[in-house]
């Protein structure tokens, strides 16, 4: 548990971040112990109950006048991004559940199943491939981003200003949730990662707890012996370990 808090303990979001919104929190969950190659299927139901979930949601109206998809929007507009160009990933999943959610691995198909049962942008690393803790940050341009694009292996680097998740050997997340860089990406693999939970006015508090709650709860069966903890970043606050 030790090692999970000092994981933990030097990740930081920059004054410029809340500059912008002063109403962010992230809250971070570091998990050892994982075993997702053995999954017992909990993730696949949970994806099934999240495209239903968001079928009923979207009934009433466009993804964008979801409260919280709506003030993901606006964060964009804040450092220049287009959110009709690059959606938020909360967002691109809610306009996946007609079609259906997309099945990667049982990880991250049970991070993706609790961002839209509980619309909340939510993401998953490995975090035995970082280096350093994260950081979230307004971009200075230098930072390199690995990605794919048409199939070919590619090195780009934000725009300067755009907010991302970065360790000491670059992005680790572009525009605060868009898109995550293919060196932490989750794998069948993955024994220990980091997961980070973006919220915004009007999630609250106690809505965020809730969430990482049902998360590491459905993460404690990927694993005899699964252990976590968390860390809530706000601004004016101090640091909170649980």
């Amino acid at each position: 548990m030790d090692a999970l808090h000092d994981a933990l303990s030097g990740a930081q979001v920059e004054p410029a971040v809340f500059g912008l919104r002063p109403d962010y929190r992230a809250l971070l969950i570091a998990v050892d112990g994982l075993e997702p190659g053995s999954s017992d299927g909990t993730s696949a139901a949970l994806i099934e109950s999240a495209e239903a979930s968001a079928r009923a949601a979207l009934a009433k109206g466009p993804v964008e006048d979801l409260p919280h998809v709506a003030a993901w929007r606006d964060a964009y507009r804040a450092f220049g991004a287009k959110p009709q160009r690059t959606r938020n990933s909360l967002e691109a999943l809610l306009r996946r559940a007609a079609s259906g959610l997309p099945r990667v691995n049982p990880l991250t198909d049970l991070y993706n199943a609790v961002s839209v049962l509980h619309q909340v942008p939510l993401g998953g690393e490995d975090l035995s491939r970082y280096q350093g803790p994260p950081r979230l940050l307004r971009a200075s341009g230098a930072e390199p981003f690995d990605t794919v694009v048409d199939g070919a292996e590619l090195v780009e680097h934000p725009e300067v200003g755009e907010v991302v998740w970065c360790d000491d050997a670059g992005v680790t997340c572009r525009r605060w949730n868009w898109r995550q860089a293919r060196r932490t990406q989750l794998t069948e693999h993955t024994t220990t990662a980091v997961f980070i939970l973006d919220a915004l006015d009007p999630m609250s508090d106690d809505e965020l707890a809730a969430t990482a709650d049902e998360l590491v709860a459905h993460l404690a069966h990927l694993g005899p012996s699964v252990t976590s903890a968390r860390r809530l970043i706000r601004a004016g606050d101090a640091e909170r370990h649980d």
